[in-house]
Order: structure tokens, then C-alpha cells, then sequence
């Protein structure tokens, strides 16, 4: 199905449904922290998918020794492109992997036991490969290009720089030209969604952060909050920091709210997430790439 915005352009309808499915079948490989049965059946299963779709496909390896802990892992970002030729070029991005420990857990026999990532994890990628599917079905005249990052949930808590390690390799390597600019999403899979507008980038990309918060308004999409909401380290800080790309956050930190919280926990799983969040999140990305004047 096409649905029409301004101007007469034909935009792909989003599917929640079909991004949700990807969501489970992810999570169906258990958790994805690095090194595990998960993570090897799970990074199998996205090239799979990303080579039926995407014009070139690969993986850029890197290594990450962790000074807190003194584990040695190798990791692997996943990039895809679509229409690599184009003159405008974008990026989406979301992390594949998932957390070895379930830090915020209070029963201490929990803590370190990996997580499956339902939203902290499945949720940004379940949403990137349905775009991909799209992107196939009805090429984009913007260039695309999807990465996975990996090693985005290793940090230790209160270390900012421990985290994001596939953006901070990708953007001190940057491996294909620079994109005109580039959208993270991260636990958008939550039942309650709520998106407020992440400050880190609303100070680094203003321009980019106003449109794409007007362009959810314009589509009636509820969970967009106008508001600023916190400031967040994620896969976009680095991309701006090491390759200067201009880079915005979608992201609901607060799962499911205030005062509960299933981020980093045993309870981050496919029944706190829905298929209906998932489209809005979609749906915004999929306006923003076929309305690129």
C-alpha cells in the first residue's frame, strides 16, 4: 500500500505487524550479548536478510578489550546500502546487541545473567528491517544506509565512553562517505511510548531534530513528545563526536515509565513491546526517507 503526502509523492505504508514479527524472531535466539550461541545465530539471521535486500552488504570486524572487566570480545558492525550512488545519502542506525548483565535487577542471583533485549536491542532493528524490506520493494531516490552496530550495550554504568563501541569504531573508520546525516533509534519498541526530543541532539542537529519532531506531528503520531527530554549517550554522540555527521537519538528511556523500569532487567521482553510503537517510530522514517526534496 502507498500513502500520500505532500506535493502528490507516494510514501510505502509501515508495517507495525511485519516490524514486531522481526522483533520476536530476534529475541527467539535468546540473548544476543557478544560470544554467545544467540549472538552467532541472531548475526547469521541479519545478513541473511540484509543480503536479500540491500544493493551491498557487509561486515566491518573490530575488537574491543573491556577495562573494567578484562574481557576481550570481537565484535561486528552489520552496513548495509541502498542506492549508493545517489547524491543525498542518509543513515539509519541501531544496535544488534544486547547486555551480558542484568545490572538493574534487585535479586542479586539476576544480575548477571544476559538479558534478551526485547526493546533494548530488537526494537531499533526489527524497525530497520522492515524499512529494508520497503527500501527493496520501492527504491528510495536517497540514498540509505542501515547499520547495525554492535558492542553498544558492553559500558559499565556511570561511563559514558565505555558504551557505543560499534559507532566509535565506525566513526574514527568511517568506512563509505560521509552521510548528509544520520538517525539512531533505541528502545522504541515500548508499550507506552513516549518520545521527547533527546537534548544531545537537539544541540548537535537542531535543524534535523525540529523537522523530523514537526514531520510527526504532521502524521498524527502520538508518542512524539515536543518536549526536550534527557540527555543520553548513544550510538548518535559518537557519529557526531569522531566524524562530525550531523546525528539524532529516537529513543524512550523511561520503559515502561518514571517510576517502573524494565531497562537492563530479566522483565525487557516481547510482551512490553508493541507493534504499534513500532509503527509510529516506522512510519516517521519512512516519511522522512521518501519525502527527502
Amino acid at each position: 500500500m502507498l500513502v500520500s503526502i505532500g506535493c502528490g509523492k507516494k510514501v510505502p505504508e509501515f508495517s507495525g505487524k511485519n516490524a514486531f514479527q522481526y522483533l520476536e524472531k530476534q529475541c527467539s535466539f535468546g540473548p544476543r550479548n557478544p560470544g554467545s550461541k544467540g549472538y552467532k545465530d541472531c548475526l547469521s539471521y541479519l545478513l541473511q536478510q540484509m543480503q536479500s535486500t540491500a544493493d551491498t552488504v557487509w561486515i566491518q570486524p573490530f575488537n574491543y578489550n573491556d577495562p573494567y572487566r578484562g574481557d576481550n570480545y570481537n565484535l561486528q558492525n552489520i552496513i548495509a546500502r541502498f542506492n549508493p550512488n545517489a547524491e543525498k545519502q542518509i543513515l539509519l542506525g541501531a544496535h544488534w546487541d544486547t547486555r551480558p548483565w542484568s545490572d538493574q535487577e534487585t535479586e542479586l542471583t539476576n544480575q548477571n545473567k544476559p538479558l534478551l533485549g526485547a526493546n533494548d536491542g530488537a526494537s531499533g532493528v526489527a524497525v530497520l528491517l522492515e524499512i529494508a524490506h520497503i527500501l527493496k520493494e520501492k527504491p528510495s531516490e536517497t540514498g540509505v544506509t542501515i547499520i547495525f552496530f554492535d558492542g553498544e550495550d558492553l559500558g559499565m554504568s556511570g561511563e559514558d565512553r565505555s558504551y557505543a563501541q560499534g559507532s566509535q569504531f565506525f566513526a574514527k573508520n568511517l568506512p563509505i562517505p560521509k552521510p548528509d546525516h544520520a538517525i539512531i533509534i533505541d528502545m522504541i519498541g515500548d508499550k507506552n511510548l513516549h518520545l521527547p526530543i533527546e537534548r544531545l541532539s537537539y544541540r548537535n542537529a537542531p535543524r534535523l531534530t525540529r523537522k523530523l519532531w514537526k514531520l510527526a506531528n504532521k502524521l498524527n503520531l502520538p508518542a512524539f513528545d515536543q518536549t526536550l527530554g534527557y540527555s543520553i549517550f548513544d550510538d548518535h554522540v559518537p557519529l557526531w563526536e569522531f566524524a562530525k555527521i550531523q546525528s539524532i537519538d529516537i529513543i524512550d528511556f523511561d520503559y515502561p515509565n518514571k517510576r517502573d523500569n524494565y531497562w537492563h532487567t530479566q522483565e525487557d521482553t516481547p510482551d512490553k513491546c508493541s507493534p504499534v510503537s513500532l509503527a509510529q517510530v516506522g512510519t516517521l522514517l519512512t516519511n522522512h526517507i521518501y519525502g527527502i526534496e
